[in-house]
């Protein structure tokens, strides 16, 4: 009898004894091809895109850790930020957001410009999947409509934007940016024509902000580490006068700058000193030492003339009289973190970004509110609700949130000892599981987030912790090459070891359970795909056994019904995660290059063809479909962003 196979570039099918063998990185990867399928199964098949598509409905989180300047009211009731490659347009009352997503990597930057409705957004240098270099650059659009009306810089900028600023008295003509180079050039634009008017070497130390005084077109200040320099535009030349601190402590790192009404820069530095400049000069007219202690991370003048002050050690907000006398202050709580941005709401009103990622709208005397929260280290930790519409998050911050996806808020946080890598409900939803980073994973409750259970298995990272469908077993997966596994009682407060799958050779990275609870299926950090039976961790190796298994759930990359996401050339570690929809239809992964894509599922072609979006700037490390799949969550590791999608 001839044997059969058909190939393509990477993929072969021997379809006598019924398996797929695909490489990655020149490894062979076997698939065993389900019984059903195997009559009519064909490696060259042509599969359809999904029917479906993501829309990108709520950016959690916010990029206060190491931004500044980045937090804005627009006359439309919206606050405007960013977090990941997303610019953010937050109604908070509405409770909608509408999100700019022009940017393909980090926004480091953002700008109003004085008719309120055009902004700008800087963005850092980026590689593309095919390894080439995405330049940095500006991008000016209308907020309104979203649209980009100018891309500035292409090829000019290296590294990063991470300071811009329009002009203000010339009906914001100009644009000044600061680039991230080692001699961080400070170069104006005519943003409309899209050309560079002057460019200057700025300072070889950081530099943390750059802004047009607001009553000269042609005068900019710009500060950072050990200086504040004031540069004169005449033609195409900048030239500098070095700010003087003459008698007064000169600070590790001028920090902010502001203007009062008047005309005066006013700046805030490390040292807590609030330093008023007398309009047009270099020298100091005024100082206000030790108004906070450590350093003051953003100033704001507000509508009435009247300055507020954020400090970051203490976490400060004051407000200051127009005589620079203190009239109020209020402390933002440790768990949200220093100050790292000031904005004007409504009359009486101000928004705070904190460098824990958070913003929170504030009203002295002391109403302090948090709206927008978020993780403030790499996040790979998330599942799904079994049957409410909620999340859990954990990251390496020690954070473990449990999420409305309707309020879009943290129902509860919890504060655990390890940095957190991996979560898992109980099929009740009454416990769950998480997964850290040293080897010891614990059970929260889901109510009263109390813990329930703690326990250590080998001494790394835990990348997977899986209830089975029926809840009466717990897969906990590690990066010493094992899967324990616990029986589970007392509905998940009882935990006993029943089992250690042995042989892998390398870290465990995904598994699935079998829909009746019995069978394990496993992926390795050196593309091995193995089964194992749950009550005794013992391993599968008669196929017959598993090739007709129906998994519960679809997380492994490697397997038959979902290999069809791997793209041509991959290595295999670009792709972090998949995940089922819980109808069968859908198939989503995560990939290294910031994309989420929508695959039909199975998903058994090469090279599947695939809905992408953006919107993460760093690598997707998970994505998980709502239990009623009307949704899609996805997480960003560095970025530790999580994006919510409408599955339409």
């Amino acid at each position: 009898m001839k044997r059969s196979s058909s190939k393509c570039k990477e993929c072969t099918l021997n379809a006598e004894d019924g398996y797929v063998r695909m490489f990655l990185r020149g490894r062979p990867v076997t698939m065993h091809v389900p019984d059903q399928q195997r009559e009519s199964y064909s490696i060259d098949h042509k599969v359809a895109l999904p029917d479906r598509k993501l829309k990108l409905q709520w950016v959690y989180g916010y990029r206060g850790r190491d931004c500044r300047s980045n937090l804005y009211l627009l006359p439309t009731g919206e606050i405007v930020y960013f977090n990941a490659s997303v610019v953010v347009l937050y109604n908070t009352e509405e409770q909608q957001q509408r999100h700019y997503l022009g940017h393909n990597d980090d926004v480091k930057c953002l700008s109003v410009h004085p008719d309120m409705v055009t902004i700008a957004t800087g963005q850092v240098a980026g590689n593309s999947k095919d390894g080439k270099l995405l330049a940095p650059h500006v991008r000016v659009w209308d907020s309104v409509s979203l649209n980009t009306l100018h891309v500035i810089g292409m090829g000019v900028f290296d590294r990063a934007v991470t300071c811009v600023a329009f002009s203000k008295s010339n009906g914001g003509a100009f644009l000044c940016a600061v680039d991230d180079a080692n001699d961080h050039i400070l170069s104006v634009w005519n943003w409309q024509k899209e050309k560079q008017l002057a460019d200057v070497k700025c300072s070889n130390d950081s530099v943390l902000a750059a802004v047009f005084h607001p009553m000269d077109a042609n005068l900019i200040v710009t500060c950072g580490k050990s200086h504040i320099n004031f540069w004169t535009m005449e033609g195409n030349t900048l030239t500098k006068r070095q700010g003087l601190f003459e008698k007064h402590d000169k600070p590790k790192y001028v920090l902010c700058v502001a203007f009062a009404e008047n005309g005066d820069a006013i700046t805030g530095d490390s040292s807590g000193n609030i330093y008023v400049w007398a309009k047009g000069g270099n020298r100091i007219s005024h100082q206000v030492s030790g108004a906070h202690e450590g350093g003051i991370f953003s100033v704001c003048v507000l509508k009435d003339g009247t300055l507020v002050s954020g400090g970051g050690k203490d976490r400060k907000v004051v407000l200051w009289g127009h005589d620079y006398r203190k009239q109020a202050e209020m402390e933002v709580g440790e768990s949200l973190g220093p100050i790292r941005a000031l904005a004007e709401g409504k009359p009486g009103e101000l928004f705070i970004g904190t460098t824990k990622n958070a913003i929170i709208r504030a009203a002295f005397p002391d109403t302090l509110t948090p709206i927008v929260q978020g993780h403030t280290d790499e996040l790979w930790g998330l599942d799904i609700h079994p049957s409410m519409e909620q999340f859990v998050t954990c990251s390496q911050d020690r954070q473990v949130h449990l999420w409305d996806t309707n309020t879009h808020q943290p129902l509860w946080s919890k504060t655990i000892e390890d940095p957190g890598r991996s979560a898992g409900f109980h099929p009740s939803g009454a416990v769950l599981a998480v997964g850290t980073m040293t080897g010891r994973w614990l059970v929260l409750d889901t109510d009263t987030h109390d813990l329930v259970s703690m326990h250590t298995d080998g001494n790394e990272i835990i990348s997977n912790v899986k209830y089975s469908p029926d809840g009466n077993f717990l897969a906990v997966a590690s990066h010493d090459n094992f899967v324990y596994i616990y029986a589970v009682t007392d509905n998940g407060r009882k935990y006993s070891r029943v089992g250690k799958c042995t042989g892998h050779s390398s870290f465990v990275t995904h598994l699935d359970w079998s829909k009746d609870s019995q069978y394990l299926i496993t992926n390795s950090g050196d593309y091995e795909i193995l089964f194992w039976e749950a009550s005794s961790g013992k391993h599968v190796t008669n196929m017959d056994t598993v090739r007709n298994q129906e998994w519960a759930t679809s997380t492994c990359t490697l397997s038959f019904n979902t290999f069809g996401i791997w793209p041509d050339g991959a290595d295999g570690t670009d792709i972090n995660a998949v995940c089922r929809s819980h109808d069968g239809s859908l198939l989503t992964s995560a990939d290294d290059f910031g994309k989420v894509h929508l695959f039909s599922f199975p998903c058994c072609q090469p090279r599947a063809p695939s809905h992408e979006y953006g919107g993460h700037s760093s690598h997707v490390t998970n994505v998980a479909f709502l239990h009623d799949n009307s949704h899609l969550i996805s997480t960003g590791g560095k970025d530790t962003s999580i994006l919510q999608w409408v599955v339409a």
